[in-house]
């Protein structure tokens, strides 16, 4: 198992919180009415429908919101979404998987090719970039949840695979197909996490300066304010200079 790494680069989003507030209800909404849809509608019973209400809980979307979205997965008259991913390239080469949930697989291809010649990317077929990506599941746990030791011993027990231990807190890795299981017995260990979802996590990275951080982040933007884009994953790495720098523009 791994020490600390640049996970945080990686992962970063520009803030906009008020703005993107509501629209990250949406998505979550979204994914918890399909995830109850295609199982169970009880959580217990279904290990898609308890990471995405887990998810939403840690990102703080009121009980009601989640309560009416599984409702509406059983109410026999709802959207049909399609779930899509498109794979293409940003600025400097930096590769972008757009995870899609759409009632309108032409709008949203549509839409999506648009944002990426609009802030120069290029979208390409599936599989272009998905080879420097491994699909993985993710826990992340605040610093004072213990010590780097105490983090990797209940890992192991957990049956992960790797831990990232930073002066930010800790994220454990696990296979995208144990997850559900990873997450349980962590939290029985632990407590409850910061966020547990499954992730597009890069083997490899492409080192971005300033300017192509503003290019990028301006593509990650608009793709994200699609309402039928669920989440942007990069393989960017930047210093932290860089990154503050971003932060102040």
């Amino acid at each position: 198992m791994a020490g600390h790494s640049k996970w945080a680069n990686i992962q970063h989003r520009k803030g906009r919180q008020d703005k993107i507030r509501a629209k990250l209800f949406s998505k979550m909404s979204k994914e918890i009415t399909v995830a109850a849809k295609m199982g169970d509608p009880d959580p217990e019973k279904n290990p898609r429908l308890r990471l995405a209400v887990k998810e939403a809980k840690s990102n703080s979307v009121p009980k009601d919101v989640i309560d009416r979205a599984i409702k509406k997965s059983q109410a026999g008259d709802g959207d049909d979404y399609e779930e899509i991913r498109y794979e293409g390239y940003g600025p400097n080469g930096v590769a972008v998987i757009v995870e899609a949930m759409t009632d309108n697989r032409n709008r949203t291809a549509s839409t999506v090719r648009s944002t990426f010649t609009k802030n120069g990317g290029n979208l390409g077929e599936t599989g272009s970039v998905g080879f420097m990506f491994d699909r993985k599941g993710a826990v992340s746990y605040p610093a004072d949840a213990g010590d780097a030791d105490t983090i990797m011993m209940a890992a192991i027990e957990a049956g992960a695979e790797d831990v990232e231990s930073g002066e930010d807190g800790h994220v454990v890795w696990c296979a995208d197909t144990d997850l559900n299981e990873v997450s349980t017995a962590l939290e029985a260990e632990l407590g409850e996490s910061e966020s547990t979802k499954l992730i597009w996590r890069p083997t490899t990275t492409t080192e971005m300066d300033l300017e192509g951080m503003q290019k990028l982040m301006k593509l990650v933007d608009a793709l994200e304010d699609d309402d039928d884009v669920q989440l942007v994953t990069t393989n960017f790495e930047a210093s932290d200079e860089v990154m503050a720098q971003l932060d102040d523009t």
